[in-house]
């Protein structure tokens, strides 16, 4: 995975973090995370989204897997995007596309608050709240790979792993944001009330977080690295997703498991549990939401903290070490909390702190792309595995779940298998090639 960008830098690779670096940081983490809200509230209001854009007469698992079809679509949509905004972002810079992202989120968001439901116009309520789950697919297949290409080139080379779990960290807060906002929307209204309209606030509030984000980026400079290659005329000629899968096909194939790996992680201990729990156990949606959030705050330390490991250590050894910690603290939390629900509190932490690991998952994929082909190489591995594994997780568990309680449990753990593989291939090749993972600037 070795590739010679050492000619492309910032201005001191060891040079601490500056003023500038960390503005960067914040308004590019501050502003994902409240793109992040807008994709992913769907899935905390999935069970009462489903009564309102299905029949009322369908078994309540079909209504489940239909509902999850339709978040699915969303990741299903991604590729396409995130191949379009990549293939602009390499040949005419990251910013413009970063912007253009939020806008294709903010507003398909908003009008999902505005949708008429089944009840009223039939059909068209589930299709057009389709159409608009696509359009956020597309928006957010920019978003992440974008952002992650954004602050590594802004940074000096030994803060990249810093710089990127930083800013995964900040795309999981926006996860965070959206738990928040179904725990007080469970806390404020009745139940009855959120049938009937509340489940509508966390859309519209969306899309004003959207129309926030886009303000914030207006304060953002073009990546150092793009403006250097564009000034010496080193930007790629022709497609670069031509020259991606012609010439990193282990680097694609390598960030896909990495990717897969992350989608597990996520989708299901973060985004589906707290479902879960309130199926499978009946435990109240207050508290499930509750200790959801706790465990989006130890993913959010974790993210960083993995992230940080990776300026200081090999990649390989942090992917074997951090899929074993996530593998043991699922395992222990599905079946704790099964045997014991007090304990809720104290292991959902747990597990949400190894899910941590995703946050070192992007220093390898920005590090396996050499610049001028960096972002459509990154968005294309991400975005393609994120939608054949990401996307038909949910409906996968769920079904699965039909036979099989601990399924979440042991999709999670069987994905860690995964992470330790790719681990230990990291590590063989840092062994025989100690340059093989490069340094982005």
């Amino acid at each position: 995975m070795s590739q010679d960008i050492s000619s492309i830098s910032t201005g001191g690779a060891h040079r601490p973090l500056n003023r500038n670096d960390y503005k960067t940081l914040s308004l590019a983490a501050l502003g994902g995370a409240l793109e992040f809200y807008d994709f992913i509230i769907f899935v905390f209001l999935a069970t009462v989204v489903g009564q309102h854009f299905f029949p009322t007469d369908i078994p309540e698992w079909l209504r489940q897997f239909q509902t999850y079809g339709i978040f699915a679509a969303g990741y299903l949509a991604r590729p396409l995007g995130g191949i379009v905004m990549a293939h602009f972002g390499d040949l005419f810079g990251r910013k413009k596309m970063f912007n253009l992202s939020i806008l294709l989120m903010a507003f398909p968001t908003l009008l999902m608050g505005l949708l008429p439901t089944y009840a009223s116009v039939g059909v068209i309520a589930p299709v057009g709240l389709l159409i608009l789950r696509i359009l956020q697919g597309a928006a957010i297949g920019g978003e992440v790979p974008g952002a992650w290409v954004f602050v590594s080139e802004h940074v000096p080379a030994r803060r990249v792993g810093y710089a990127c779990g930083t800013l995964t960290a900040g795309l999981t807060a926006g996860i965070l944001l959206g738990s928040l906002v179904a725990t007080a929307l469970n806390t404020i209204l009745t139940q009855e009330e959120i049938i009937a309209w509340g489940w509508r606030i966390p859309f519209l509030l969306g899309g004003v977080f959207g129309l926030f984000a886009m303000m914030l980026r207006r304060w953002l400079e073009e990546t150092p690295i793009f403006t250097e290659m564009k000034a010496k005329k080193q930007l790629v000629e022709g497609l670069p997703l031509k020259q991606v899968l012609g010439n990193s096909k282990a680097e694609v194939a390598v960030s896909m498991l990495l990717t897969w790996v992350l989608s597990a992680a996520i989708v299901v201990v973060i985004l589906m549990t707290p479902t879960y729990l309130q199926k499978q156990l009946a435990i109240a949606p207050t508290a499930a939401l509750q200790a959801n959030s706790l465990a989006i705050v130890a993913l959010t330390i974790g993210c960083i903290f993995f992230g940080w490991l990776n300026d200081r250590f090999s990649s390989g050894l942090i992917f074997i070490g951090g899929s074993i910690g996530l593998a043991l603290s699922a395992y222990t939390f599905y079946h704790g909390v099964v045997a014991d629900p007090s304990l809720l509190f104290v292991l959902y932490p747990l597990v949400g702190f190894f899910v941590g690991i995703v946050g070192a998952v992007p220093y390898v994929m920005v590090n396996a792309f050499p610049p001028a082909i960096r972002f459509s190489g990154l968005s294309f591995s991400y975005n393609l595995s994120y939608a054949i594994f990401g996307g038909m997780t949910p409906m996968l568990v769920a079904f699965w779940l039909k036979n099989e309680p601990m399924a979440p449990c042991y999709y999670v753990m069987a994905l860690c298998c995964v992470g330790v593989a790719v681990g230990g291939w990291l590590l063989l090749q840092e062994r025989q090639e100690p340059e093989a993972i490069p340094q982005v600037n």
